[in-house]
């Protein structure tokens, strides 16, 4: 058999990142007493040296696909957990100096509608990546919430209401893989910065509730980008925080945006 990936290449040039994106499988996280199932996009990625042509994609993706199975039988308390498990037995089969897996998914948050007390399922997106450099370990986790802004300048200028609009605002927390950091928590944080929170499910006493706290907590959107900052640097230690939040403006055709970052 020929393996045209072990020739010299051409050119003798370090690539820094080979593999494969959009993977997806399923993984079940045990977490704080709850079961998470997700079924994440996986993107797998290690350097190859400027004397190999290319990797061997299949036997790359058979490998993978070997460990991810061994591992969604186990228990895991994070996708950064087990993404660590799936670096650490990828380098005994293929050998890397640098390699990085990172899963973009969704997570369900179980909460009550805040009067009528209903049960209702929310929705966020959250990205997890984990990077082995050499053998140094750093994890970076992210999640989007939608929340909402009431624009103060409105509200000042008109004393009868204000324009209102649906806002994504955006946490990213680069840190230490031992440091440990509950996506929940980050979620929680960014909800906190909006004018209020939205729901899936809203009766009547709850709608009126939410458009309340709007009117009395408006934001613009580098409010709410600050909110983030503010509340972040409390709570996550060791860490850089990147926070963003982009506001889809109700009498603008065009979008706001603001972000920031700092270290704790």
């Amino acid at each position: 058999m020929i393996n045209t990936q072990d020739e010299s290449p051409k050119h003798h040039l370090k690539l820094e990142r080979v593999g494969i994106k959009n993977l997806k499988t399923l993984i079940r996280i045990d977490r704080n007493n709850k079961e998470y199932r997700h079924i994440p996009k996986i993107n797998i990625f290690m350097d190859l040296e400027e004397d190999k042509k290319g990797v061997h994609m299949s036997r790359f993706i058979e490998s993978i696909t070997e460990i991810l199975e061994d591992e969604v039988q186990m228990n895991h308390k994070s996708l950064e957990q087990i993404g660590k498990h799936i670096l650490e037995k990828l380098k005994i089969k293929h050998g890397y100096v640098s390699a990085e897996i990172d899963f973009q998914s969704e997570i369900p948050i179980y909460e009550l509608t805040p009067v009528s007390k209903k049960d209702t399922i929310e929705i966020h997106d959250i990205k997890v990546k984990l990077k082995n450099n050499n053998g140094s370990w750093i994890k970076v986790l992210e999640a989007s919430v939608i929340g909402n802004t009431a624009c103060p300048h409105a509200l000042a200028v008109n004393k009868k209401g204000t324009h209102i609009q649906r806002a994504i605002g955006t946490l990213k927390i680069e840190t230490d893989f031992d440091n440990e950091i509950d996506l929940e928590e980050m979620i929680n944080v960014i909800e906190k910065s909006f004018s209020a929170k939205v729901y899936t499910l809203l009766k009547t006493e709850d709608e009126s509730f939410v458009v309340d706290k709007m009117y009395e907590n408006p934001f613009f959107v580098e409010d709410v980008c600050r909110n983030i900052l503010s509340l972040s640097s409390k709570k996550f230690k060791k860490s850089k925080i990147h926070a963003e939040c982009i506001s889809y403006e109700s009498i603008h055709r065009h979008d706001v945006f603001a972000e920031g970052e700092l270290e704790t």
